[in-house]
C-alpha cells in the first residue's frame, strides 16, 4: 500500500510520460506490443554439439531460457512491472514456464516459476531448469503453484469468483500475501513458452491482467527461413520468436537495444558461459559486430516504433 509491495520497490523519478500513460493504458491488455522475428540456429547447434564432445548436454529451450535470464540482468527495466498506476522495479528476476506432465490430450499442464540472481552461467541455469522440469514432470509430485491451484479449484465457483476478485484487489494495493506471490506463476519478470514441442511454430501470446508479467516469450518449431545478413539474403535454419510486452516499462529505444542484446546471446551462446555481474559499455558490445541497424531506434517512447 502507498507504494510499497513486498516483490518491488516504486520507481522513482521517471520521465513525465512515462508517468502518465499507465493512467492511459490502465491495464496490460490495454499496453500490449508484438514483435516477432525468424533468428539463426546455426551457431546454437555447432555449441550444442562441442559441448555434447565435452560430456555436457544443452538444448535450444536451456539457451534461450539462459539468453534471457541474462538479458533481464543486463537490461534491468525490463525487470519492471505497473500495478495500479505505479511502476516498481521486480526484487529478483524470475522465469515462468508452463509444462505438460504427458504430451497428450489428457495430459496435466502444470507451471514452474524458478527464482535468479542474473549472475548464473548457462551450465548452473541448465542443471536448475533440468532439475525442476524432471520433479515436476511426474503426477506424484506438486509444486506450490499446483498446490494453490487445487485448493481454490475444490470450493463452490461463486466463492472461487470472490477469492480471485479478492487476490486482484489485494494485489493492486500492495497486500496480496508473499505466500501467494511466491506460488503465482503470474508474478514473474517473464513467461516463456517452448511451443516447438507441440510441433506448431510461435505464437503471440497475451499478458495477464491478474500479476505482474510483462513480457512473454514463445519460441517455435524449427524451420527454414531467409535471413538478411551482412547485406545479404540467404537461407538458413531458425527458431522463429514471438514476444508480447507491455510497452509502460521502458522506450522503444530501450526494447530495440534489448532485442539486439538477445539475439547476440543467440548468436554467442559462449557469452553466457561467465558469471558476471555488468556488461560494461552495453550499446558499445551490442554494436560492435556490425550487427546495429540504427535505422529501427527512435527517441519515441513507443515500442511501436519497432514494427513500423
Amino acid at each position: 500500500m502507498f507504494g510499497y509491495r513486498s516483490d518491488g520497490k516504486k520507481v522513482k523519478n521517471i520521465p513525465p510520460f512515462f508517468k502518465l500513460i499507465p493512467h492511459i493504458m490502465k491495464k496490460r491488455n490495454d499496453s500490449q506490443v508484438y514483435y516477432s522475428e525468424d533468428i539463426s540456429i546455426t551457431a546454437l547447434d555447432e555449441y550444442i554439439d562441442k559441448k555434447a564432445e565435452q560430456g555436457i548436454k544443452l538444448s535450444y529451450m536451456s539457451i534461450i531460457y539462459a539468453a534471457l535470464i541474462r538479458l533481464i540482468s543486463q537490461r534491468p527495466k525490463l525487470n519492471r512491472f505497473v500495478m495500479n498506476g505505479t511502476t516498481y522495479s521486480r526484487n529478483n528476476i524470475f522465469i515462468s514456464l508452463a509444462i505438460k506432465k504427458e504430451l497428450s490430450d489428457e495430459g496435466i499442464e502444470t507451471t514452474i516459476k524458478l527464482p535468479f540472481t542474473g549472475n548464473e552461467n548457462i551450465f548452473e541455469i541448465n542443471d536448475k531448469l533440468l532439475s525442476a522440469i524432471s520433479e515436476n514432470k511426474s503426477d506424484l509430485n506438486s509444486n506450490s503453484t499446483d498446490s494453490l491451484a487445487k485448493a481454490l479449484s475444490v470450493i463452490p465457483n461463486w466463492l472461487l469468483k470472490l477469492s480471485v476478485n479478492l487476490f486482484m484487489f489485494l494485489d493492486n494495493r500492495g497486500l496480496l500475501l508473499r505466500k501467494i506471490i511466491d506460488a503465482s506463476p503470474f508474478h514473474t519478470s517473464a513467461f516463456l513458452t517452448n511451443v516447438a514441442s507441440l510441433g506448431i511454430d510461435s505464437i503471440y501470446h497475451h499478458i495477464y491482467n491478474f500479476g505482474t508479467t510483462s513480457i512473454f516469450m514463445a519460441m517455435g518449431k524449427k524451420k527454414k527461413s531467409y535471413i538478411y545478413d551482412d547485406e545479404n539474403i540467404k537461407e538458413e535454419k531458425c527458431i522463429s520468436f514471438s514476444i508480447v510486452c507491455d510497452e509502460r516499462i521502458c522506450d522503444g529505444y530501450y526494447f530495440a537495444n534489448s532485442i539486439k542484446l538477445f539475439k547476440k546471446y543467440i548468436k554467442k551462446p559462449e557469452l553466457l558461459e561467465d558469471n558476471i555481474e555488468k556488461v560494461e559499455d552495453l550499446i558499445w558490445f551490442i554494436n560492435k559486430d556490425g550487427d546495429s541497424n540504427n535505422n529501427i531506434l527512435s527517441e519515441s517512447p513507443s515500442l511501436l516504433t519497432l514494427f513500423y
